[in-house]
């Protein structure tokens, strides 16, 4: 299937994003602005689904999509099972990244970073905050490991209902939250004309040169134009 074609035409929203239009030079100033609108948009179906990337050791990549449960100048809050491919990965090489894409804004952010485990004080606290049937769900699955059938999950998961009872569903011992800490935002502003912005925000690494088209931010991070 050729699909080079398809290509999407923009809205002319006049929506030319500029460094002067970034009133806080820090990138979670930002971001929250971005999210809040986007957040705020009944139209938005889970603003906070992100695409989580993460690599083994010899870097060997993959992705999957999570919900990230909050942030803060900490970093980003997501949560899964240990023992899953991503939690394997993130324990042989604790760095990943994060992508946003809202389509309706044209709007994309980029996150990379190290990775973190959070305490378990944490996870139970987000655990038995959670529905019903998604702390059943938790519970029944052994995640990204094979299984033979549907009907052998929708077993196991019977049999947990029978067994605990709203408010008793004990949390996964290998289930927990993780804090991806940035070091690097990019944020993209789709455009009709393909010139589109791309503004990145980054911590400098040790030793590095000032440079001529960077421009020093606030609380540490600084920031540039990229070509689209």
């Amino acid at each position: 299937m050729d699909i080079g074609g398809m290509r999407t035409e923009y809205n002319d929203r006049k929506n030319v994003f500029l460094e002067a239009d970034i009133e806080v030079k820090e990138p979670f100033h930002l971001f929250s602005k971005w999210f809040q609108i986007i957040k705020d948009d009944p139209k938005t179906v889970e603003p906070n689904a992100v695409c989580l990337s993460t690599s083994t050791k010899d870097g060997t990549p993959s992705a999957r999509f999570v919900l990230i449960k909050g942030f803060s100048k900490k970093g980003f809050v997501f949560y899964t099972h240990y023992t899953s491919r991503k939690g394997q990965e993130l324990e042989e090489n604790p760095k990943a990244a994060m992508t946003f894409y809202w389509d309706r804004y044209s709007r994309s952010v980029r996150i990379e970073g190290d990775i973190e485990k959070l305490p378990f004080k944490d996870a139970d606290e987000y655990f038995f905050s959670r529905p019903y049937n998604s702390q059943i769900g938790s519970l029944s699955s052994n995640q990204s490991r094979p299984v033979e059938s549907r009907d052998v999950l929708l077993n196991i998961e019977e049999d947990l209902r029978q067994k605990y009872g709203p408010g008793e569903v004990p949390r996964p011992p290998l289930w927990g939250g993780y804090l991806l800490k940035p070091r690097l935002f990019e944020f993209w502003q789709g455009q009709t004309n393909r010139i589109h912005d791309r503004i990145r925000f980054r911590m400098p690494e040790d030793g590095e040169p000032d440079g001529v088209l960077t421009k020093q931010g606030e609380e540490g991070w600084i920031f540039e134009r990229l070509c689209p």
